[in-house]
């Protein structure tokens, strides 16, 4: 397991993730957030109508539970602290500068 920090245009939260995940974070955000997100039935709950426009309304813990659902059941995701808001990654504190980081 190693720590990623994960943000959804607000405060900035290291999870302990599987190793693949934070080696290749970038290609399993994107697969969650432009895959799974729209062609999934499990993910029909994030889907919505914003008036016409269709839409997917989710934040970081929603790709935790997506992971530790369906990509990793058997080593779970656990979130370890949220370090505020940190201007999407810019005012990191030195201890978590070199963590993999995404925003969604």
């Amino acid at each position: 397991m190693k720590r990623v920090i994960l943000s959804a245009d607000g405060d900035s939260v290291v999870y302990s993730v599987p190793d693949a995940v934070a080696d290749h974070l970038e290609k399993y955000c994107e697969q969650f957030c432009s895959g799974w997100l729209w062609d999934s039935p499990q993910a029909e709950k994030y889907r919505r109508d914003f008036g016409g426009y269709q839409g997917v309304s989710f934040n970081e813990a929603d790709f935790i539970e997506y992971l530790n659902k369906y990509r990793f059941p058997d080593t779970p995701s656990v979130f370890v602290e949220n370090l505020g808001w940190t201007s999407l990654g810019e005012d990191l504190p030195e201890a978590y500068r070199d963590l993999p980081y995404f925003n969604f």
